[in-house]
């Protein structure tokens, strides 16, 4: 079978890990917007886009319960985006998806992604700044550019494979690809407080 252009198929076994946090991109892996700032990007204010555009964007499945949940137990987590902070903070409000504690938005850093600056900036957020903490988290990305800093930065990483070719995610480096956050499930939290997670039908080649 292939899926994406390269030879493979979305049945890995389900898998169970423990990670000391996550950050989650935003455009691609939790909403698609890409349509809405495609199409009026030159016509509105950005931070505007997500509250009279937002019947252009899609929620990427599997997004609103993996953050709810997330966010229900408490877990370490943050947006790490290359997006400003009005348009992310629009997104999260226009689509009433969970917003956690700790963001990182385009004005926090000088160089953009795939430099590391952003999660490394999301771990210290997090306050796993030590290098064995640092192991322990994981990236959620699109990008060939997401996974490349995520990578960069010290973490595993999780790449969706809903914007980018599936031969870029793995030349990337990325750890798992999935088709999309149906496959990222919350069990809980550990006695140590590490973040439980099932990893579902990853690529398997």
């Amino acid at each position: 079978m292939v899926e994406n252009g390269l030879e493979g198929t979305f049945t890995g076994p389900t898998e169970l890990h423990s990670f000391a946090g996550i950050l989650l991109d935003m455009d691609g892996t939790i909403v698609d917007s890409i349509e809405a700032i495609s199409k009026h990007w030159q016509n509105y204010i950005e931070g505007l886009i997500p509250k009279e555009y937002g019947g252009d964007a899609v929620e990427i499945p599997g997004a609103r319960s993996l953050l709810a949940a997330l966010d229900l137990a408490h877990a370490p987590w943050a947006i790490v985006t290359s997006g400003t902070r009005a348009l992310l903070s629009g997104w999260l409000d226009v689509m009433g998806l969970s917003r956690p504690d700790n963001l990182v938005v385009a004005e926090d850093v000088s160089t953009g992604k795939p430099a590391p600056d952003c999660y490394r900036l999301g771990i210290e957020k997090l306050g796993l700044t030590a290098e064995k903490a640092r192991a322990e988290v994981l990236v959620i990305e699109d990008s060939p550019a997401g996974v490349l800093a995520g990578k960069a930065a010290g973490c595993q990483v999780i790449a969706v494979a809903t914007t980018h070719r599936i031969e870029q995610l793995r030349a990337s480096g990325a750890d798992w690809i999935v088709q999309d956050l149906q496959s990222v499930v919350l069990v809980g939290l550990g006695v140590d407080g590490t973040i439980q997670l099932e990893v579902r039908d990853a690529l398997q080649l």
